[in-house]
Protein backbone atom coordinates (compact mmCIF):
# COMPACT_ATOMS: atom_id res chain seq x y z
CA UNK A 1 0.00 0.00 0.00
CA UNK A 2 0.50 3.91 -0.11
CA UNK A 3 0.15 5.05 2.98
CA UNK A 4 0.99 8.81 4.53
CA UNK A 5 2.34 8.57 8.38
CA UNK A 6 1.63 11.09 10.17
CA UNK A 7 2.53 12.11 13.81
CA UNK A 8 1.96 14.51 16.53
CA UNK A 9 3.02 15.07 19.60
CA UNK A 10 2.81 12.71 22.60
CA UNK A 11 6.82 12.88 22.49
CA UNK A 12 6.53 9.75 24.97
CA UNK A 13 4.74 7.37 22.43
CA UNK A 14 7.12 8.59 19.34
CA UNK A 15 9.61 5.11 19.90
CA UNK A 16 5.93 3.10 19.59
CA UNK A 17 5.48 4.89 16.48
CA UNK A 18 8.87 4.57 15.01
CA UNK A 19 8.75 0.74 15.61
CA UNK A 20 5.24 0.49 13.91
CA UNK A 21 6.85 2.64 10.82
CA UNK A 22 9.29 -0.26 10.44
CA UNK A 23 7.25 -2.91 10.70
CA UNK A 24 4.75 -1.21 7.67
CA UNK A 25 8.15 -1.25 6.04
CA UNK A 26 8.71 -4.29 6.09
CA UNK A 27 5.75 -5.51 5.20
CA UNK A 28 6.63 -3.56 2.09
CA UNK A 29 4.20 -0.72 2.12
CA UNK A 30 5.67 2.87 0.82
CA UNK A 31 5.70 5.46 3.24
CA UNK A 32 5.65 9.31 3.25
CA UNK A 33 6.29 10.69 6.46
CA UNK A 34 4.23 13.84 7.51
CA UNK A 35 5.27 15.94 10.80
CA UNK A 36 3.45 18.65 12.69
CA UNK A 37 5.51 21.13 12.87
CA UNK A 38 6.25 20.97 16.68
CA UNK A 39 7.03 17.61 15.98
CA UNK A 40 9.59 18.41 13.43
CA UNK A 41 11.02 21.54 15.67
CA UNK A 42 10.71 20.35 19.15
CA UNK A 43 13.90 18.43 21.28
CA UNK A 44 12.22 16.97 24.50
CA UNK A 45 13.53 14.46 27.24
CA UNK A 46 12.66 11.46 24.83
CA UNK A 47 15.34 12.89 22.21
CA UNK A 48 16.39 15.36 19.51
CA UNK A 49 14.11 16.70 16.83
CA UNK A 50 17.15 15.95 14.62
CA UNK A 51 17.67 12.47 15.71
CA UNK A 52 13.82 11.67 15.17
CA UNK A 53 13.99 13.32 11.80
CA UNK A 54 16.67 11.27 10.60
CA UNK A 55 15.57 8.17 11.45
CA UNK A 56 12.04 8.17 9.81
CA UNK A 57 13.53 9.94 6.41
CA UNK A 58 16.60 6.79 6.84
CA UNK A 59 13.62 4.55 6.77
CA UNK A 60 11.32 6.02 4.75
CA UNK A 61 13.83 7.02 1.89
CA UNK A 62 11.71 10.22 1.71
CA UNK A 63 11.92 13.70 3.11
CA UNK A 64 9.30 14.72 6.03
CA UNK A 65 6.93 17.02 4.68
CA UNK A 66 6.11 19.12 7.90
CA UNK A 67 4.48 22.40 6.61
CA UNK A 68 0.95 22.78 5.08
CA UNK A 69 2.05 24.40 2.07
CA UNK A 70 4.49 20.94 1.36
CA UNK A 71 1.39 18.78 2.28
CA UNK A 72 -1.47 20.67 -0.02
CA UNK A 73 1.66 20.68 -2.98
CA UNK A 74 2.67 17.61 -2.34
CA UNK A 75 0.04 14.82 -1.64
CA UNK A 76 -2.77 16.66 -2.94
CA UNK A 77 -1.94 15.31 -6.67
CA UNK A 78 -0.38 12.14 -5.56
CA UNK A 79 -2.71 9.05 -5.14
CA UNK A 80 -2.87 6.79 -1.66
CA UNK A 81 -4.54 4.25 0.34
CA UNK A 82 -4.56 4.75 3.56
CA UNK A 83 -3.56 7.90 6.22
CA UNK A 84 -2.39 6.31 9.25
CA UNK A 85 -1.76 8.80 12.61
CA UNK A 86 0.40 7.74 14.86
CA UNK A 87 0.45 9.05 17.53
CA UNK A 88 -2.50 11.54 17.45
CA UNK A 89 -2.83 14.31 19.88
CA UNK A 90 -6.19 15.20 21.49
CA UNK A 91 -5.47 18.25 20.08
CA UNK A 92 -5.04 16.93 16.33
CA UNK A 93 -8.29 15.55 16.92
CA UNK A 94 -9.93 17.93 18.23
CA UNK A 95 -8.52 20.07 15.21
CA UNK A 96 -9.79 17.52 12.29
CA UNK A 97 -13.37 16.85 13.76
CA UNK A 98 -13.73 20.80 13.91
CA UNK A 99 -12.47 21.23 10.61
CA UNK A 100 -9.29 23.47 11.61
CA UNK A 101 -6.52 23.13 9.17
CA UNK A 102 -3.47 24.87 10.81
CA UNK A 103 -0.81 22.39 10.65
CA UNK A 104 1.14 20.01 7.81
CA UNK A 105 -0.76 17.00 9.72
CA UNK A 106 -4.40 18.59 9.60
CA UNK A 107 -3.70 19.39 5.75
CA UNK A 108 -3.22 16.16 5.41
CA UNK A 109 -6.63 14.88 6.79
CA UNK A 110 -7.91 17.18 4.79
CA UNK A 111 -6.54 15.92 2.10
CA UNK A 112 -7.77 12.79 2.47
CA UNK A 113 -11.15 13.44 3.67
CA UNK A 114 -11.66 15.21 0.80
CA UNK A 115 -10.42 12.48 -1.59
CA UNK A 116 -12.36 9.96 0.51
CA UNK A 117 -9.12 8.07 1.01
CA UNK A 118 -9.33 6.01 4.74
CA UNK A 119 -7.70 7.36 7.91
CA UNK A 120 -6.84 5.46 10.49
CA UNK A 121 -5.99 7.24 14.06
CA UNK A 122 -3.56 6.10 16.79
CA UNK A 123 -4.99 8.37 19.44
CA UNK A 124 -2.52 8.76 22.95
CA UNK A 125 -4.08 11.61 24.57
CA UNK A 126 -4.17 12.17 28.48
CA UNK A 127 -7.83 13.68 27.92
CA UNK A 128 -9.56 11.22 26.01
CA UNK A 129 -11.93 10.53 28.47
CA UNK A 130 -12.27 14.03 29.15
CA UNK A 131 -12.65 16.55 26.99
CA UNK A 132 -11.60 14.83 23.97
CA UNK A 133 -13.86 12.14 24.08
CA UNK A 134 -16.27 14.53 22.18
CA UNK A 135 -14.14 14.69 19.25
CA UNK A 136 -13.63 11.29 19.72
CA UNK A 137 -17.15 10.31 19.18
CA UNK A 138 -17.85 13.02 16.32
CA UNK A 139 -14.76 11.34 14.09
CA UNK A 140 -16.15 7.82 14.91
CA UNK A 141 -19.34 8.66 12.94
CA UNK A 142 -17.44 10.30 10.21
CA UNK A 143 -17.18 8.07 7.23
CA UNK A 144 -13.31 6.76 6.48
CA UNK A 145 -12.47 7.04 9.34
CA UNK A 146 -10.84 4.12 11.83
CA UNK A 147 -9.01 4.05 14.78
CA UNK A 148 -6.90 1.67 16.42
CA UNK A 149 -7.87 -0.03 19.51
CA UNK A 150 -7.75 2.22 22.74
CA UNK A 151 -7.23 1.34 26.79
CA UNK A 152 -6.27 3.15 29.18
CA UNK A 153 -2.67 3.49 30.07
CA UNK A 154 -2.84 4.35 33.67
CA UNK A 155 -6.42 4.76 35.18
CA UNK A 156 -5.16 5.66 38.74
CA UNK A 157 -2.79 8.51 37.77
CA UNK A 158 -4.01 9.32 34.63
CA UNK A 159 -7.55 8.46 34.49
CA UNK A 160 -8.51 10.57 31.69
CA UNK A 161 -5.82 8.74 29.55
CA UNK A 162 -6.27 6.14 26.85
CA UNK A 163 -3.37 5.42 23.94
CA UNK A 164 -3.89 2.97 21.20
CA UNK A 165 -2.41 -0.43 20.84
CA UNK A 166 0.13 0.52 18.63
CA UNK A 167 1.26 -3.37 17.72
CA UNK A 168 -2.76 -3.41 16.05
CA UNK A 169 -2.00 -1.05 14.00
CA UNK A 170 -1.28 -2.98 10.77
CA UNK A 171 -4.19 -5.48 11.22
CA UNK A 172 -6.03 -2.06 11.44
CA UNK A 173 -4.56 -0.57 8.30
CA UNK A 174 -5.26 -3.56 6.04
CA UNK A 175 -9.19 -3.17 7.74
CA UNK A 176 -9.18 0.05 7.37
CA UNK A 177 -8.73 -0.05 3.45
CA UNK A 178 -11.40 -2.44 3.44
CA UNK A 179 -13.84 0.07 5.25
CA UNK A 180 -13.67 -2.22 8.57
CA UNK A 181 -13.81 -1.23 11.88
CA UNK A 182 -11.19 -3.27 14.24
CA UNK A 183 -13.27 -3.85 17.19
CA UNK A 184 -13.98 -3.05 20.34
CA UNK A 185 -12.76 0.39 19.88
CA UNK A 186 -12.27 0.60 23.34
CA UNK A 187 -10.35 -2.04 25.57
Amino acid sequence: MRIVFAVCGSFCNHANALKVLKGLIAEGHDITPVFSETVYNTDTRFGTKENFILNVETLCEKKVIHTIKDAEEILTPQKYDLLIICPCTGNTLSKTANGITDTAVTMTAKIFFRNRTPVLIGLATNDALGMTLRNIGTMSVRKNVYFVPLAQDNCIKKPDSLVCDFAKISECAEAAVKGIQIQPVIE
